[in-house]
């Protein structure tokens, strides 16, 4: 059996502001069709054997996946909740426990789910060509041939050949200054150090055992703890808290005797930079990759994004990188792309939100808007999924006042429930125990207006949660 086990941990704050903690790279559209997350899905899909995929995510993004992967037509996946970031070993490890649940001899594809690649009938090829290798105890890896001298990723040094283009992994290579990738480059027998493994669940365990039994010992104490969570598998806390912290390529990939590597040229590319995508993206004669309300005079190898309406303008500049969202504006050299980490470190140092989330928050009923704030005061557009519901909740601080903008909507407030139509208003007294609910075919959109000494998100107290929060 062959299990797609998706790595969705990632924060990609390389690509703040449209990347944040809250709603990372891997669940945006940023190049292709539908999200990275989607496309990694999708990409499984044409493989032999395959089965459902197994998806180890953080805990704050638990609705984002299993609402993509509804999207993208997954019926019968595991989602896998890390309550803390441990790195990639331990996250195989927790996708190679659940899948001998499955199977015991289940082989994993294991894929971050923040990649891009344009050719899938290539990559599905590279697979197929490495499956006998993963079947025989193989840890197999795909190293992308080099196609420019790269200082942004590791490198793998390909030994003596395994037959059907596969060799033994002579050894892992940091990331390199310029002029030893070139060199690399013009040695021909290196590859970039994509993060895509294929191996049995069980030759993994067995590796990890051997190198990082430590590690390995807590990551099964932790699964052994875990418990099912509406369509979720909750990994115990506390316990996975006592879990080292390491990739697979120190932990194990580095350490084995039977790493293998199958070279693949099929479009790769991390996304890990906003010079990557302007590399990986359609660009203009000039050089220039657009995206939204943009106009460019005189402007050469640039990256230009643009916010929903927000027109951006450039003239007479190049290699630069301009994106906006509705809070929030990046200019950047493209050489210095890497370089956009350390914005989001001064946001976090400053206590500032924008690190972390967009100034559209989104929440498995829907959505909300934050419109405009000053003292004592906040204005909201909410939109609410059909026949979705927001939580039985109070407000120790604040009243609000909710307008109708289209649907309808399903309003308790203390033992009244009643129905309000387009242009419809009503008032939820401080103090008061209310809910809004959806109970129509289409969005409910509305405007909130909240009013009180303290506005915080913390300020709610919840008594009854479909979806299963505190």
């Amino acid at each position: 059996m062959l299990i797609p086990l998706i790595l969705s941990g990632g924060s990609g704050t390389r690509l703040w502001p449209v990347s944040r903690r809250n709603l990372p790279k891997q669940f945006l559209s940023l190049a292709g069709h539908g999200t990275l997350f989607q496309q990694t899905v999708a990409r499984t899909r044409a493989l032999p054997e395959v089965t459902a995929p197994i998806v180890v995510a953080s805990e704050d993004h638990r609705f984002l996946a299993a609402e993509q992967l509804l999207e993208a037509g997954i019926d019968g996946g595991t989602v896998v909740l890390e309550p803390l970031a441990r790195n990639t070993a331990p996250a195989i490890a927790l996708g190679a426990l659940e899948a001998l649940k499955r199977d015991p001899e289940a082989v994993l594809l294991v894929l971050p789910a923040d990649h891009l690649i344009t050719d899938t009938a290539a990559f599905a090829a590279a697979v197929t060509q490495a499956l006998p290798l993963a079947r025989q105890g193989w840890l197999a890896t795909f190293g992308i041939r080099p196609d420019r001298a790269e200082t942004g990723f590791g490198y793998i040094r390909r030994g003596e050949a395994l037959g059907a283009g596969a060799f033994r992994v002579e050894r892992f290579v940091e990331k390199p200054d310029l002029a030893t990738a070139e060199g690399y480059l013009a040695d021909g027998g290196y590859d970039w150090n994509s993060g895509m493994f294929l191996f049995r669940a069980d030759r993994y365990l067995e590796e990890l055992a051997a190198h990082a039994p430590a590690m390995l010992a807590a990551v099964r104490a932790a699964h052994a703890a875990a418990h099912g969570d509406l369509d979720f598998v909750r990994v115990d806390k506390d316990a996975f808290a006592r879990v080292p912290e390491d990739s697979i390529d120190y932990a194990v990939m580095e350490k084995t005797t039977r790493a293998a590597v199958v070279p693949v040229s099929c479009g790769w590319s991390d996304i890990g930079s906003w010079s990557a995508l302007w590399l990986a993206g359609e660009r203009d004669a000039d050089g220039n990759l657009r995206e939204g309300d943009t106009l460019a005079v005189n402007t050469k190898n640039s990256l230009l994004r643009s916010h929903d309406r927000h027109l951006v303008a450039t003239v007479g500049v190049e290699n630069l990188v301009v994106v906006t969202t509705p809070d929030a504006t990046l200019v950047a050299h493209r050489d210095a792309a890497q370089d956009v980490k350390k914005i989001v470190d001064q946001l976090k140092g400053a206590g500032r939100s924008e690190h972390s989330f967009h100034r559209v928050v989104h929440r498995p009923w829907g959505s909300y808007d934050s419109l405009e704030a000053g003292e004592r005061f906040q204005v909201k557009r909410i939109v609410v999924k059909p026949g979705a519901s927001l939580s039985l909740q109070k407000h120790h601080h604040r009243a609000e006042h909710w307008i109708v903008v289209s649907g309808t909507a399903e309003v308790t407030c203390d033992d009244k429930v009643f129905l309000l139509g387009e242009n419809q208003s009503t008032y939820i007294p401080l103090g008061s125990k209310h809910r809004l609910r959806n109970p129509g075919k289409v969005a409910l959109e509305l405007i909130e207006v909240q009013s009180g000494s303290y506005l915080g998100e913390d300020d709610i107290v919840r008594y009854d949660d479909v979806y299963g929060r505190a």
